[in-house]
Order: structure tokens, then C-alpha cells, then sequence
């Protein structure tokens, strides 16, 4: 896997759990662990995280 479809997949996986996240009536964890997982990623491939937030 190229380091450009590294970031794709990790941009994606993001996007995934922040739409899980928009949807969660309770308090949920793991998702916000996975989150904060997937931000360290996106930040250690120099993705700014803020355009992908909603």
C-alpha cells in the first residue's frame, strides 16, 4: 500500500466514525477512543483534521 492510500484509508476511517459519532444517541467509549486514534493518525500523516470535522 502506497503512503497516499495509507492517508486515503485513514481520511475514510475518520470520516466513517465521525458519521457513527453524528449518530449516537449515548455515550460511547470505544468510539471516542477510535476517534482519538484516528486523529493522531491523520495529524502524523500532516492531515488537517478541521476541514474534515463537522
Amino acid at each position: 500500500m502506497t503512503l497516499e492510500e495509507q492517508r486515503q484509508a485513514a481520511i475514510v476511517t475518520y470520516v466513517n466514525l465521525m458519521r457513527i459519532k453524528a449518530h449516537e444517541t449515548g455515550e460511547n467509549k470505544e468510539l471516542d477512543y477510535q476517534i482519538k486514534i484516528a486523529k493522531v493518525m491523520l495529524q502524523n500523516f500532516g492531515i488537517d483534521i478541521a476541514e474534515l470535522e463537522y
